[in-house]
């Protein structure tokens, strides 16, 4: 992608850009590894739930908290101090799944791991819009961003299998800490862009409490009513499409499609849609962009509806693909846009608010939707997820500024 190539040109993206993609590849890592502790009779099954779930306590904890710090300190410092932590989580966890660890030293460690991957996710996305100061190739750079991400976890599960083959799941877990390391080196020596969105931190004795700047950074995004809105359809399609992909996707390809081919072709489908979609939206600057993207986001509505009834294969795969291009189609244009029309000095903690709601809630969504389809059926359940996936986007459609992401009047900046 000649955009991506572009962008990538700058080193100090291309530090950031680098410590983005080891994160990515860590953070998807650490359960799939875990999982194959689990096929490999290292881990029992209800240490690999415990284990899980204090990692995710541990992001959704650490999210506000990232927020806040880094847009009071230097967000490179955040993702530094971030990423040693969650490679001491990891160090932990791979010492944890040998002979001298324990089920205290697992928790430990994979809540430590869930902390530094949740604390740094809004210093990443602060430090795109203070690196990469023109407004204009912002959207080539979060592009770079997302293709990376999607990148890994097309190819990622291959390799991870593959080194399982030869090394211990403890020693992929070193390798994990490996990643988080180089996180913390790359990024911490990037340096910040110099122009009007650059990031200056006021001096900690000028700051409110901690709380009190959480909820400035609440007040901010109530600023921005096509955020508000945007998030909650965001919100709603993971919630919904995202469990349905998660748990009927799963039950679908095993009772009508006899096996896992159809749950492994769909979500490689979905992977490069999401690869194209970012090769697209890289360059592609439409008038009525913020609309535009609320409609690749509504297109998830076609994952549950290709699974209501018994479809040809090819035709479940292709709704994949499709989603995989629509949430590409959103997510670099709200990136880009949230970079843009939001007071810099509180971009983290908006950021924080962004991915704590989507992100945050996806659990609920999927502790709920198995018990749905056990009370209503299959069918009713997946058409519900259709439903909330169109309707979400087409209400955040009306939303003032929302037609093109943008606000009538500029952001106050703090000086």
């Amino acid at each position: 992608m000649s955009a991506a190539r572009t962008v990538l040109r700058d080193p100090g993206f291309l530090r950031l850009w680098t410590g983005t993609t080891a994160s990515g590849l860590a953070t998807w890592a650490l359960p799939f590894v875990l999982g194959l502790g689990v096929v490999q009779g290292t881990l029992p099954a209800v240490e690999l739930g415990l284990a899980l779930g204090v990692r995710t306590a541990g992001f959704l904890a650490a999210m506000p908290a990232g927020g806040v710090l880094a847009d009071r300190y230097p967000r490179r410092a955040t993702v530094g101090w971030s990423g040693a932590v969650a490679a001491a989580g990891s160090a932990g966890t791979a010492i944890a799944l040998t002979d001298a660890g324990g089920l205290v030293l697992l928790l430990a460690g994979c809540a430590m791991a869930g902390i530094g991957q949740g604390a740094c996710r809004p210093a990443f996305q602060a430090l795109v819009a203070e690196i990469v100061v023109d407004d204009g190739r912002r959207q080539e750079a979060n592009a770079a961003v997302t293709f990376a991400v999607r990148g890994t976890t097309l190819f990622a599960p291959v390799l991870t299998a593959l080194a399982a083959t030869v090394v211990p799941v403890s020693g992929i877990c070193w390798g994990i800490a490996g990643l988080w390391a180089l996180v913390a080196v790359a990024v911490a020596v990037v340096g910040t862009g110099a122009g009007a969105g650059a990031h200056r931190p006021v001096a900690t004795e000028a700051r409110p409490g901690f709380v009190a700047e959480f909820v400035e950074g609440l007040a901010e995004a109530r600023r921005h009513p096509w955020f508000l809105a945007g998030l909650g359809a965001l919100t709603a399609v993971i919630a919904t499409g995202y469990s349905a992909t998660g748990v009927a996707l799963p039950l679908v390809s095993s009772e009508t499609y006899g096996g896992s081919t159809v749950l492994a072709a769909a979500l490689t489908g979905y992977t490069a849609g999401a690869l194209a979609g970012a090769v697209i939206v890289a360059r592609w600057r439409p008038v009525a962009r913020g609309r535009v993207a609320l409609a690749g986001l509504a297109l998830y509505a076609v994952a549950p509806l290709s699974l209501l009834t018994p479809l040809p294969v090819w035709v479940v795969v292709g709704a994949y693909v499709v989603c995989g291009v629509g949430i590409e189609l959103f997510n670099v244009p709200w990136f880009t846009a949230v970079q843009r029309e939001v007071d810099p000095a509180k971009l983290a903690r908006v950021s924080s608010l962004d991915f704590l709601l989507s992100y945050g809630l996806a659990p609920l969504g999927l502790a709920l939707i198995a018990p749905a389809i056990e009370v209503f059926g299959l069918q009713p359940v997946l058409l519900v997820c259709a439903a909330v996936c169109l309707a979400g986007p087409a209400l955040a459609a009306l939303a003032p500024g929302a037609r093109r992401f943008t606000a009538s009047t500029p952001p106050r900046r703090e000086s």
